[in-house]
């Protein structure tokens, strides 16, 4: 499995992080990534990282990090259609827990689209629990750091 690292959003990836696309059928279970970072331009609480294995771009991350009312939750994962399998998105969710245990927080919530392709199997098998709660109609689960 290949080295993954996160890096900061900058002006010489930002339009190579917009092209990146999930697999057909996916769209309907994140975002676009220009619309994530549109978000990100008015959400200071945003922390928006692009993603690259062995030194090549293949996802995007975006944090809410904030200790407010939503905590710190994960806000998009997506994993390029061309890097997905690979173990990409296991690497990306433990470098975000690491990113928030290192602030001192304990928990680290998703909410996750349901039905047809919902992640809620990846993200349970990574030791996320449903909290009962909903995020923009969406179910959220929460992992223990």
């Amino acid at each position: 499995m290949a080295a993954v690292e996160l890096e900061p959003i900058t002006p010489e990836n930002v339009r190579a992080v917009c092209d990146l696309r999930v697999a057909p059928g996916q769209e309907h279970l994140v975002a676009p990534n220009a619309v994530s970072l549109a978000e990100a331009y008015v959400y200071p609480q945003a922390w928006c990282r692009a993603v690259r294995s062995d030194g090549r771009l293949v996802g995007f991350v975006m944090l809410w990090d904030s200790p407010d009312e939503l905590g710190h939750m994960l806000w998009r994962l997506m994993v390029d259609a061309s890097a997905q399998g690979q173990g990409i998105g296991r690497q990306v969710v433990a470098l975000v827990a690491d990113h928030v245990r290192a602030q001192g927080v304990g928990v680290l919530r998703v909410s996750t689209v349901e039905g047809e392709g919902s992640p809620a199997p990846f993200y349970r098998s990574l030791g996320f629990v449903p909290t009962g709660e909903m995020a923009d109609d969406e179910p959220v689960h929460a992992l223990t750091l």
